[in-house]
C-alpha cells in the first residue's frame, strides 16, 4: 500500500511545520510520507527545532525551509492531506494542490516568536511539539481507509480544535 502523502503548512516553514513533518515521518513507520512548506519560507530551519528533534531522537537530516510552490508543481507528490499549523497560513490563498487533498487547520502557537532566555524558547518549542505530536498521533489512529471523505474531514477538524478548547476551560 502506498503511503499517505501529508503536507504541513506554515508561513515561515522553520519551526512548527518542520516539527510536524519530522515527527510524522518518524512515527508513521512508512504509512505516511510527510512534507512541510511555507508561504514565505525563512530559508532556514530554526536551531531550537533541530535541537528538540535530536533530543527526541528524530532525524533532522534533509529538513529544509521551502516554499509551498514546490508542492503545486506537476511533478510534486499527489497529496492526500494538507494541514495548516499556523493561523496566518490558514488565512492565505493556497495554491491548488495535486490530488484534491483533504485539508484541516491545526493552529499551534509559534515558538519561533518567543522572546527571552533560551530556556523559555525551549519550553515554547516543547509545547508546540507536544501539541503537534498529540494531534498527529490522533490522526495516525484514525481508520483512514475505512472513512469516507466527509467523515474524515470532520474528524480532522475536530483534532485541530480539541487542544484549543481544552486550554480555554
Amino acid at each position: 500500500m502506498k503511503p499517505y502523502q501529508v503536507l504541513f503548512l506554515c508561513t515561515g516553514n522553520s519551526a512548527r511545520s518542520i516539527l510536524a513533518e519530522a515527527y510524522l515521518n518518524a512515527a508513521g513507520q512508512g504509512r505516511f510520507a510527510a512534507y512541510s512548506a511555507g508561504s514565505m519560507p525563512t530559508g532556514k530551519v530554526n536551531p531550537f527545532a533541530v535541537e528538540l528533534l535530536a533530543k527526541h531522537r528524530i532525524d533532522a537530516a534533509g529538513l529544509r525551509s521551502k516554499s509551498w510552490d514546490e508542492f503545486a508543481r506537476p511533478e510534486a507528490p499527489e497529496l492526500d492531506f494538507v494541514f495548516t499549523v499556523c493561523d496566518n497560513a490558514a488565512g492565505e490563498a493556497c495554491p491548488i494542490w495535486p490530488g484534491q487533498p483533504i485539508t484541516a487547520h491545526w493552529g499551534v502557537q509559534d515558538p519561533a516568536r518567543v522572546q527571552g532566555a533560551d530556556e523559555h524558547k525551549r519550553r515554547a518549542f516543547l509545547r508546540a511539539f507536544s501539541e503537534l505530536s498529540t494531534r498527529i498521533n490522533l490522526f495516525m489512529s484514525l481508520p483512514i481507509a475505512k472513512l469516507d471523505r466527509l467523515v474524515l474531514k470532520k474528524k480532522l477538524d475536530e483534532i485541530g480544535r480539541a487542544p484549543a478548547e481544552e486550554k480555554s476551560r
